[in-house]
C-alpha cells in the first residue's frame, strides 16, 4: 500500500501528565521515519504538549476531553486514516472498535485492567506477562511486552555507549537531575527540591526539568535567583544530554524511567500515581532503582534517608547503574513501528 496514514489518540492533562503524548510522539516519529504519515487528535491538553515537543507534527484540533466525547471525535477523524494508535487508559474495547471501524489498531497500555480491542498491544512494564491479558484481548492480538519495546527517543540510544563509559568512571555526585513530570502533579518538584537542597554540598548542582505550566515553577524561579546550585529547564529539548551529564536522578515512575535506564543513570524513583506502582516495584525488585511512593505517610523521612544514601554510597550508585542498564537498550520505538507497519501491510496489502 502507499504510505499509511496513522491517527494517534492520546491522553494528557494535569492529573495524567504528558507521558502518554510523549511516548506516542516518539512512536510517531519512528513510524514517520519508515514513511508513514502521522497525526494526533489534539484536545487542548494534548495540543499543549505538542506545541512544546512536536510542533511539526500534524494534528486535528478538537474540544473533546471526556473519554466518551474523545472516542466520538476520534471515530470521525479516523475515517481519513488507515490505522490508529490509542494511548488512553479511559478508552477500552468498545471505544477501540468504534474509533478504528475495522482498521488496524495498536493500543499502548500499562494496566492490563480492562478489555482492549487491538491488533497489537504494547505494554513495556518490566513485570508484565502475556497471561495478564488473558480474556482482555482478542485472539488476533499480538502482545509486545517489556521495556525493550518501550518507545524511547533515538537520541538516548545514540548516547548509550558514551553513558556506559561515563558511569564506569563515575566519581562523586556533581549533578543531580530532577525530572518529576511536565505537569508536576501536586507540586512534587518543588517539594522534592526543598528536601534535597539542605543535603547537598556546595559543589553539587541540581538540573530541574518541568513544564511551563508546572505549579512549582513560580516558586522555583524565585528560589533560583538566590540559589546558584539550581538550574531550571522548562519544556527542555535537551533531556538526553541532561541525563548523560547527571550522576544521579530523582525521577518519576512513568515512561522517563526507560530513558534513565538506557543511559544507566542511578535513580531515586518516585511513584506519583497508582498506575506507576507495578512497574516501579519491578524495577526496584531488579535492583535498578530505589523507589518511594509519595502517598506513603513517611515519604519525606524516607526520601531524606534514601537521597542521603545515594549521595554517600558510590557502590550503591554503581549497582543501580549496572542493573538499570540491563533493563532496556532504547530501541523499542523502532521495533514497535516495524511490527505495526507489518500488521498494517497484512491487513491492507498492495
Amino acid at each position: 500500500m502507499s504510505a499509511p496514514r496513522i491517527l494517534f489518540v492520546a491522553d494528557a492533562g494535569p492529573t495524567v501528565g504528558g507521558g502518554h503524548v510523549m511516548r506516542s510522539l516518539t512512536l510517531a516519529r519512528a513510524l514517520q521515519g519508515e514513511g508513514a504519515a502521522c497525526a494526533f487528535l489534539a484536545p487542548p491538553a494534548v495540543a499543549a504538549v505538542l506545541d512544546a515537543f512536536g510542533a511539526d507534527v500534524a494534528r486535528i484540533a478538537t474540544d473533546a476531553a471526556a473519554p466518551a466525547e474523545l472516542a466520538s471525535a476520534a471515530a470521525l477523524a479516523a475515517r481519513g486514516f488507515d490505522a490508529v494508535v490509542v494511548d488512553h487508559y479511559g478508552l477500552s474495547a468498545p471505544d477501540h472498535r468504534a474509533i478504528a471501524a475495522g482498521k488496524p489498531v495498536l493500543v499502548i497500555d500499562d494496566l492490563a485492567d480492562r478489555p482492549l480491542d487491538a491488533d497489537l498491544v504494547l505494554d513495556s512494564g518490566p513485570a508484565r506477562k502475556a497471561a495478564d491479558y488473558d480474556g482482555l484481548v482478542p485472539a488476533r492480538a499480538e502482545l509486545l511486552l517489556g521495556p525493550n519495546h518501550a518507545p524511547v527517543r533515538p537520541a538516548f540510544a545514540a548516547l548509550r555507549k558514551e553513558a556506559l563509559a561515563r558511569r564506569a568512571e563515575a566519581g562523586p555526585v556533581r549533578r543531580v537531575l530532577v525530572s518529576l513530570g511536565l505537569t508536576d502533579v501536586g507540586g512534587i518538584t518543588g517539594r522534592a527540591v526543598d528536601l534535597m537542597l539542605p543535603r547537598l554540598g556546595g559543589a553539587v548542582a541540581l538540573d530541574v526539568v518541568l513544564g511551563a505550566g508546572a505549579p512549582s515553577l513560580p516558586g522555583l524561579r524565585d528560589l533560583a535567583v538566590r540559589e546558584p546550585r539550581l538550574a531550571l529547564h522548562v519544556d527542555t529539548q535537551d533531556m538526553p544530554q541532561l541525563t548523560l551529564a547527571a550522576d544521579l536522578a530523582v525521577g518519576a515512575g512513568g515512561s522517563t524511567s526507560w530513558e534513565r535506564c538506557v543511559l544507566a543513570l542511578p535513580t531515586l524513583l518516585l511513584v506519583l500515581a497508582a498506575n506507576q506502582r507495578e512497574a516501579s516495584a519491578a524495577l526496584a525488585g531488579a535492583d535498578a532503582v530505589l523507589a518511594l511512593d509519595v502517598a506513603d505517610a513517611d515519604f519525606e523521612t524516607a526520601f531524606a534517608e534514601a537521597f542521603a544514601r545515594l549521595l554517600a554510597e558510590p557502590d550503591l550508585r554503581d549497582r543501580l547503574s549496572a542493573a538499570s542498564a540491563a533493563v532496556c537498550d532504547g530501541r523499542g520505538a523502532a521495533r514497535v513501528a516495524q511490527r505495526f507497519l507489518d500488521t498494517i501491510g497484512r491487513k491492507h496489502p498492495g
